[in-house]
């Protein structure tokens, strides 16, 4: 049986939330701007790695991370508008299916050893334009989609959730082998013969065909 909240501790409207966080100052409730500034765009095309969360049509929520060389990442036509290229998968496509039903997307963006991180907020477009796709090139190989995002807001975020983490902080991290394996995990899921790790962690396929 599925855990069911308890009504009386429930949270359910925007003034019983800020009774109980309180409000912000001024700097940081208007903090949001339209468009990159320069350092804004700067510190993303510094960024190897972005979650991308999207949305179905009934709302039904999905993240997906993203990741690329520092300057492959994604590049701007102007301070409103970003392209990153959708790569190789696994053909789910599953953000792509959501930007054709609801165009608006949420990006962050990270930077190894870096603790400060920057949001996105815009409408996406998938084209198969060839200049685009040949600018996001990679290993000699043009990208076969890209997502043109006309950028809505931009946000900064402090470093507490990372210091929280210690995400960088590599005497923080776990033994790799004492995590769970994608093939692991799926077989669980799928009630399938768990795979023969014998030979090692991690050797998937896929890590050999990236692009």
């Amino acid at each position: 049986m599925s855990y069911v909240p308890n009504p009386a501790h429930i949270v359910d409207t925007e003034q019983s939330l800020v009774d109980l966080v309180g409000t912000p100052s001024p700097l940081i409730a208007d903090k949001e701007t339209p468009y990159v500034t320069p350092l804004v765009q700067e510190f993303i095309e510094k960024s190897p790695y972005f979650l991308l969360a999207t949305a179905a049509e009934d709302g039904s929520a999905d993240c997906t991370p993203r990741g690329d060389p520092a300057g492959s990442l994604v590049f701007f036509l102007d301070e409103k508008t970003l392209v990153f290229a959708d790569r190789k998968g696994n053909r789910r496509v599953d953000s792509m299916r959501n930007l054709i039903q609801n165009p608006n997307v949420g990006m962050l963006f990270l930077i190894p050893g870096t603790d400060e991180t920057v949001r996105v907020n815009g409408k996406a477009t998938i084209s198969t334009d060839p200049e685009l796709c040949e600018r996001l090139s990679v290993q000699d190989k043009p990208a076969t989609l890209v997502v043109i995002v006309a950028i809505e807001e931009v946000f900064t975020h402090c470093a507490r959730s990372i210091l929280r983490s210690k995400i960088w902080e590599p005497e923080s991290w776990p033994d790799p082998d004492t995590i769970p394996t994608l093939m692991a995990m799926l077989s669980e899921q799928k009630n399938l013969q768990p795979p023969d790790e014998s030979q090692g962690k991690r050797n998937e396929e896929y890590r050999k065909v990236l692009y």
